[in-house]
């Protein structure tokens, strides 16, 4: 059975704190969105100026097809819908969908419009004739129906009658403040059903007891055919139903189909580059997509899972195109080394292999002088390449370097803070570069980029995206040990070094060249031919 995904993060979505879009960030979300699969999105709020009509037109060109919605209210109250310019300007426009919102809350008609029921009934029903007349496909957004469901359901249920009779398409059922429990959505979706078995059902859920997916799976289960959501959940409040659990829930755990199987194998590259695209940063406990999502640590569970996937995960992570990750610390020994080699070239050594154990010495050695790898995969991966012998993957040597710190009391608005020369070798080839930074270690990040941009382009997709210091003993003051936790990405991946000395500046260049190295690794196995 198909299930429509009806994104929202375009407009609902940009109603989270902190969350803006511009019109470019917008093309390149709703291109990331046609290319999982995505029914439709909503192009934001649309008020009917020429910009809105702009958009609506770019984002369809750049989805490849996926239908985009304008987004607005129903006629204004004691009002004609020609005196709604947004009504008006969407009417005579190409745009082919609309979402319209209005009122299924008798409580809200009455206390927040303050209006008689008949009116609210009367903007609804001329609101979406009006527009369903001009040719455009109209889909109903019921606004805190489940509220007035619970209310009054004699009246809810009329606002679902007098949009369909009007003409819309579909008609959305709103958990609009979040608070339902998953079987009260589920018997009154049943219900709502029941009186329109011809009508296509959808439901948008707001997350605010933490059950918008539960809710939202409820719903379908109960016979919505529409799926409204965001990516990552964001939107107002504690955001809305997270579309990178529903897709793969429906799809993978109850059989529905959504998008394109191939589309749901690149679900956590789209994911994290929306998060990208919006400035966030994404969060690794995310189910399926997130990075710690298939991430094991006990030593039982990594033996485990070596000998059975099953044992421990509930799909195989390439299905939503995330992979397993293995955490090596005091709980883990000889197998968790094994598990990581295997994502390398290479033969799969046993566990009482020399290269094994020498890897095992090794890493206790370092995380008794302060280095932790729980969270730092990819530092990890180059101690135990180096153990293991496998490949020669250093990619350059940092033959020497300095910071220079401006010690000047005031500075110039564009002035920098600081000052980093570096000099590295490639090869027989060398090369010294400088680069003005705010604060140490940005100029030694921009330093040590543009000296490796001359053999290596790629790097120039690479930026540091968080940036950590722990002090490890504090009782030594200023001559303390800090453990320096870098997190770098590429727009699309995301992996973590770390680096450990009393001075933080050569703490923060182990971490710096560990992401660099790590990532040419990733990206060419061994040395490539350098530019």
């Amino acid at each position: 059975m198909k299930i429509k995904i009806f994104d929202t993060t375009l407009r609902d979505g940009a109603q989270g704190a902190g969350i803006s879009f511009t019109g470019d960030d917008r093309e390149r979300i709703a291109h990331t969105l046609g290319g999982l699969g995505i029914y439709c999105t909503e192009a934001g709020y649309f008020s009917g100026s020429e910009a809105d009509i702009s958009l609506c037109r770019r984002l369809s060109a750049a989805s490849g097809g996926m239908e985009i919605s304008a987004f607005c209210g129903t006629r204004h109250i004691g009002k004609s819908v020609c005196d709604s310019a947004a009504l008006t300007a969407l009417a005579k426009s190409d745009i082919q969908c609309a979402t319209l919102f209005g009122k299924a809350s008798l409580y809200q008609v009455r206390t927040i419009l303050r209006t008689e029921p008949e009116e609210n009934l009367a903007m609804i029903r001329e609101s979406v004739a009006y527009l369903s007349d001009s040719g455009k496909k109209v889909y109903f957004d019921a606004e805190h129906f489940f509220d007035g469901y619970s209310d009054n359901p004699a009246y809810a249920l009329k606002t679902v009658e007098t949009a369909f009779a009007a003409g819309a398409r579909a008609v959305i059922l709103c958990d609009t403040n979040g608070g339902m429990l998953p079987d009260v959505i589920g018997m009154t979706v049943a219900a709502v059903r029941k009186h329109f078995p011809e009508g296509e059902i959808g439901i948008h859920c707001h997350n605010d007891i933490g059950m918008a997916e539960a809710c939202s799976v409820a719903a379908v289960l109960s016979g919505a055919t529409i799926v409204s959501g965001t990516i990552s959940g964001m939107g107002e409040r504690c955001g809305n139903a997270n579309l990178n659990t529903l897709i793969p829930l429906l799809q993978l755990k109850l059989g529905f189909s959504c998008i394109p199987d191939g589309a749901l194998r690149s679900l956590t590259r789209s994911a994290r580059h929306i998060n990208e695209i919006a400035n966030l940063s994404f969060d690794e406990s995310e189910p399926f997509v997130g990075g710690y999502a298939f991430t094991h640590k006990a030593g039982t569970h990594i033996d485990a899972v070596g000998k059975d996937p099953r044992s421990f995960e509930h799909i195989d992570p390439a299905d939503v195109g995330n992979s397993r990750n293995i955490l090596i610390s005091g709980l883990a020994g000889r197998a968790a080394v094994i598990a990581k080699t295997m994502t390398a070239p290479g033969d799969i050594p046993d566990k009482d292999d020399e290269r094994v154990i020498r890897a095992v010495r090794r890493i206790k050695e370092l995380e008794a002088r302060g280095y932790s790898y729980e969270d730092a995969e990819a530092s990890l991966s180059l101690v135990i390449r180096r153990e293991m012998g496998i490949g020669d993957g250093d990619f350059f040597d940092l033959v020497r370097f300095s910071v220079t710190i401006n010690e000047g009391t005031y500075l110039a608005p564009d002035e920098k803070s600081c000052a980093a020369l570096i000099k590295i070798r490639v090869g027989d080839r060398s090369e010294i570069t400088a680069a003005e930074g705010d604060g140490p270690v940005n100029a030694l990040d921009l330093a040590l980029r543009r000296a490796l941009a001359s053999f290596y382009p790629e790097v120039g997709n690479m930026r540091l995206s968080d940036y950590k210091v722990r002090v490890l003993n504090s009782n030594t003051a200023t001559a303390s040990v800090v453990r320096v936790s870098i997190e770098t990405t590429d727009g699309v991946h995301i992996w973590r070094t770390v680096g450990v000395s009393n001075d933080i500046i050569e703490a923060s260049r182990q971490a710096l060249v560990d992401a660099f190295r790590y990532r040419l690794i990733e990206m060419h196995g061994t040395e490539p031919a350098r530019t």
